[in-house]
This record gives structure tokens, C-alpha cells and sequence, in this order.
């Protein structure tokens, strides 16, 4: 098994014997299931069990975070991990509960973004200077179809042909935006995008963005997470890991793959609505080769095993993004990121999750070993 396919948590099919309790084989199509109405308290009751004191911790601490930090590192280290950990939360959920690695999520969030510029207020000519609501309600299903017509594509291939293809699709954009003057407005991009102000807040000051991230973040989270333990997450997963007994089970593997990439594309627009808002602008250069490849850093970064990840990965990105500068010149920065990544793909290909994991077993194992009866 490659590195990169570990990296990926790409494992291959595993047979019903080995499988963990909560990833057994769904029940086919036509098979009985319990009322909708008695499986939905159920997986809520699951859902409030599964939350631990560490949960509530970490909550805890991002929300006070912002009132105990400067508004530098509330808005350029806080607000842009939860928006860069947004997208690449897209490309975890593909990739790690799909089986797919996709390299056009960042421009499924550039799409989003390009519709918003165009459609509400900005210095482009073309703006049509709609509500601020009115243009966030249009880009994003405007990005989801986006996503699902570049998941219609993808689904055909496996591997590293899905991979160059994204890869296609994502620079197909870039440079038709580099060429492009009368709607992208070329090179340049279109500048001065304004951000939402509602109820008497403008939620790009530092405060208000990091909430509205956190905001998308945990919601993005939730619903991953609640995704994954549902019947459609569960023959995804099926999917990923045998997609030939899926089908012959009766389950449409193609159909469950590109509603797949539906929802990590909505997942990656309202991450572009915020990158927009963050940045007050949008050009090319925010969706080129560099951007696209840094999501995939990212999400390996943090492990494509867990939705948490993509959330560490972003943090330890934007800290290197603002601080390593200081240590080597800005035009190395990449070299930077590259050694980083190459040093979890070789020695972590899980992500630093693993990495943490296996440190968490080994300390168990060594209790086992000193109090024997803790094992019992």
C-alpha cells in the first residue's frame, strides 16, 4: 500500500468478518427498515451520548478565545482557519469517507465566491448590487451544481485519474477567470466585495467573522458527522471500501458518489463565502494550482480519518502562513509547507489525528502492562 493512499485513508476493501460494528454493510434498497419517525430520536439519543467533557472543553475555549485574544489573531489566525478548515472539511469528507480526492473544492468555494461578487456589491462593473443575502442564497446552490456536475465527471474514474481530472477542472476555471474581462474582470479579480451588515453589526469586523466562522465551522462539523452514522453516509462508506458488493446489493454507486460531491460542494461554498468575506475580494490568483494543492495539505495535515481534522491542519497552516515568514523569505514559504507535508505523509500518513492516536494507545498499552488489571 502506497503512502499516498494511506495519506488518503484510502484503505482497500475489507471483508464483513473484519469489519468494525459501525461500519457494517448497510441493508439494501428493498429491504425492511425501521420507521423514519422511530430511526430519528435514535440517532439524536446516539448523537448526545457521543458528546464527551473534551467535546464541551473545546467549545469552551473557542468561544473565549476571541475575548482573550488580540484582534490580529482573532481574525487572520481564528477566523481564516475555521473558513480554510471549512473547505477542506469538503475535501475530508470525499476523500475520507467516499474514497474520493478531489483537487476542485477550492474552486467549487472560488465559484461560490465569483457568484456572490458578481451578484451583490463590489467596484466590478458588472455588480448587480443585489441584497447581500439575496446574492449568498443564489451563490451557493449556484456552487453546489458546480460541484455536482464536476462530481458527475470524477465518479467515472478512480484514483489518480479522478485526481487529474479535478486537477483539469480547477485550472480550466483559473484560467478562464485570468482571460475573462467582462465577468471576472481578468487578473485582477473584482475588488472591493463588500461583507454582509445585518442587525446592526458588520460581520467583517474581527469579532462578528470569527463567530459567523465558527458558526458555519460547528454546523459544517455536525453535519459530517451526522451524515456519516446515517444510512446514505454508512453505504458511502460501503462504497469506498467495496463499491462492487455495494452494487450488487442494489445500492447506486455512481448516484451515491456525486451526491456526495453535492454536499462537500455546499460544504465548499459557504467556505467561499466566507473566504470572499474575509478577503473583500476575489481573483484568480485565490484559485490557482497553489490554493488548490493547499487544501489537500490541509486536510492531510490533519487526517482524513475524522471532521476535526481539517480544523487542526487549517490552524497549523495559517500559523505557518503568518510566522514562518519571519524564520525564511516569503517566496520559501512553500518550500516550508512542502517539507511539513512531506514529513506527515512519511512518518504520520494518517495525519497528526494518527499520529495523536497512536500515541493514546501506546499509553494504554504501557497501563495495561504496569496494572495488569487494568485490561480486565
Amino acid at each position: 500500500m502506497s503512502d499516498w493512499r494511506r495519506a488518503g485513508n484510502l484503505a482497500p476493501a475489507r471483508t464483513a468478518w473484519n469489519r468494525p460494528a459501525a461500519l457494517k454493510w448497510p441493508a439494501p434498497p428493498g429491504a425492511p427498515r425501521a420507521p423514519a419517525a422511530a430511526q430519528t430520536p435514535r440517532r439524536g439519543l446516539e448523537a448526545l451520548r457521543a458528546i464527551r467533557w473534551r467535546h464541551l472543553v473545546v467549545l469552551a475555549a473557542l468561544i473565549a478565545y476571541p475575548f482573550v485574544a488580540t484582534p490580529f489573531f482573532t481574525f487572520q489566525i481564528g477566523g481564516q482557519a475555521l473558513t480554510l478548515g471549512l473547505i477542506a472539511l469538503s475535501l475530508t469528507f470525499l476523500a475520507g469517507y467516499g474514497g474520493m480526492v478531489s483537487l476542485a473544492q477550492m474552486t467549487v468555494a472560488g465559484i461560490a465566491g465569483y457568484a456572490y461578487a458578481v451578484l451583490a456589491t463590489s467596484s466590478a462593473a458588472v455588480s448587480l448590487h443585489w441584497p447581500w443575502w439575496v446574492a449568498a442564497l443564489l451563490a451557493i446552490p449556484i456552487a453546489t451544481v458546480a460541484a455536482t456536475l464536476i462530481g458527475w465527471l470524477a465518479v467515472r474514474t478512480e484514483g489518480i485519474y479522478t485526481i487529474m481530472i479535478t486537477l483539469a477542472v480547477g485550472m480550466a476555471f483559473y484560467y478562464l477567470c485570468v482571460q475573462n474581462y467582462s465577468i471576472f474582470n481578468g487578473w485582477a479579480g473584482i475588488q472591493a466585495v463588500r461583507a454582509p451588515e445585518a442587525f446592526g453589526i458588520y460581520w467583517r469586523d474581527p469579532l462578528p467573522f470569527y463567530f459567523l466562522a465558527l458558526g458555519c465551522a460547528l454546523a459544517g462539523y455536525l453535519l459530517v458527522k451526522y451524515v456519516a452514522r446515517a444510512p446514505f453516509g454508512m453505504a458511502l462508506q460501503g462504497i469506498r471500501d467495496n463499491p462492487r458488493r455495494m452494487a450488487a446489493l442494489g445500492f447506486n454507486v455512481t448516484a451515491h458518489r456525486i451526491a456526495a460531491y453535492a454536499l462537500a460542494g455546499f460544504l465548499a461554498a459557504i467556505g467561499g463565502l466566507l473566504l470572499i468575506w474575509y478577503n473583500a475580494l476575489i481573483a484568480p490568483g485565490s484559485i490557482g494550482t497553489t490554493a488548490l494543492i493547499n487544501i489537500l495539505v490541509i486536510a492531510v495535515l490533519g487526517g482524513f480519518g475524522h471532521p476535526v481534522g481539517p480544523f487542526i491542519g487549517a490552524t497549523i497552516f495559517v500559523l505557518l502562513q503568518n510566522f514562518a515568514i519571519d524564520m525564511v523569505d516569503r517566496e520559501r514559504f512553500n518550500l516550508v509547507i512542502g517539507g511539513v507535508f512531506l514529513l506527515i505523509v512519511l512518518f504520520s500518513p494518517d495525519g497528526l489525528l494518527g499520529w495523536w492516536r497512536r500515541l493514546q494507545r501506546r499509553f494504554e498499552t504501557a497501563q495495561e502492562r504496569s496494572d495488569p488489571r487494568a485490561g480486565r
